[in-house]
C-alpha cells in the first residue's frame, strides 16, 4: 500500500537523510563558510522587547531539547525502578507544556518583530524567517499534542514514540512500525522536527555549535559588508 510505503519513507528513511545533512552540512559550513557562522544578532538595530523575547525563547528551547534528548533516548528499564511510564508522561506534559508555551510566546514575539520592524526586517534573510516560523509552529504542535497525551496517561504513547527514536538512533531496525498506530498530531510533530534538523546547516542555528568554546578559536566573521 502507498500509505505504508510513505510511512516507511518518512519515519524509516527520512530521519537518516535529515541526520546526514545535519552532520555533513554543519561540518562543511564550518569548514568553508565561517564568515557566515554567526547568530546575526539584530539587537543593535532594535532592542525593544528583544531581551525578554530572546531569553524566554531560548530557555524554552533548551528545556525542550534536553527533555526530548533524555526523555526519548533513555531506555525504559533505566528509569523504571524509580518512576513509572505514566508518571514520567505527566512530568513531560507539565514541563514540556510550560517550555512549549515559552517558545511559542518568545518566538512569536521575535517573529512579529522581524516582520513589523523595518530595520530588523531588512536585515533578516528568508531562511531566518522560515526557520523561526517553523520552530514557533513546532512549539504550537507540541502544545496541541499535550491535549492528546492527556487521553492516555498510562505512558503507552510515550513509550511508543521513545521506541521509534531509539530504533532510529541505535539502528535497531523496524522504526517506522512504531508510528503505524500513532495519532496524526505526533506524526506531523515528528516530521516537522526532522525537517528542522534537515534545514539546520542552512540557517543561523549553526551558531549553537560554537557554544561555549567555538568563539575563541574561530576565524573572523563579516558583520558589515562594504557598500
Amino acid at each position: 500500500m502507498f500509505s505504508e510505503y510513505l510511512q516507511h519513507l518518512i519515519y524509516g528513511y527520512y530521519p537518516y537523510l535529515a541526520g546526514t545533512v545535519f552532520l555533513v552540512g554543519s561540518l562543511l559550513r564550518y569548514d568553508h563558510g565561517q564568515y557566515t557562522w554567526k547568530t546575526g544578532s539584530s539587537q543593535m538595530l532594535s532592542s525593544k522587547n528583544m531581551r525578554l523575547a530572546s531569553n524566554v525563547f531560548h530557555i524554552g528551547i533548551l528545556v525542550i531539547f534536553f527533555g526530548h534528548l533524555f526523555g526519548m533516548l533513555t531506555p525504559h528499564w533505566v528509569y523504571a525502578p524509580f518512576i513509572s511510564a505514566g508518571a514520567k508522561q505527566v512530568v513531560a506534559i507539565v514541563i514540556g507544556g510550560i517550555a512549549g508555551v515559552m517558545v511559542l510566546v518568545g518566538g512569536g514575539m521575535l517573529l512579529y518583530r522581524r516582520f513589523t520592524n523595518p530595520r530588523v526586517k531588512a536585515s533578516s534573510s528568508m531562511m531566518d524567517n522560515v526557520i523561526l516560523g517553523l520552530i514557533v509552529f513546532q512549539a504550537f504542535l507540541g502544545i496541541i499534542s499535550v491535549f492528546f497525551s492527556l487521553g492516555h496517561l498510562d505512558g503507552a504513547m510515550m513509550l511508543t514514540l521513545a521506541g521509534w527514536a531509539q530504533s532510529i538512533v541505535f539502528f535497531s531496525g523496524g522504526a517506522a512500525d512504531y508510528m503505524a498506530e500513532v495519532s496524526w498530531i505526533y506524526k506531523i510533530h515528528v516530521f516537522l522536527g526532522l525537517t528542522i534538523i534537515l534545514l539546520f546547516p542552512f540557517t543561523r542555528l549553526v551558531h549553537v555549535w560554537s557554544v561555549p568554546f567555538g568563539y575563541v578559536t574561530r576565524r573572523y566573521q563579516i558583520v558589515r559588508k562594504r557598500g
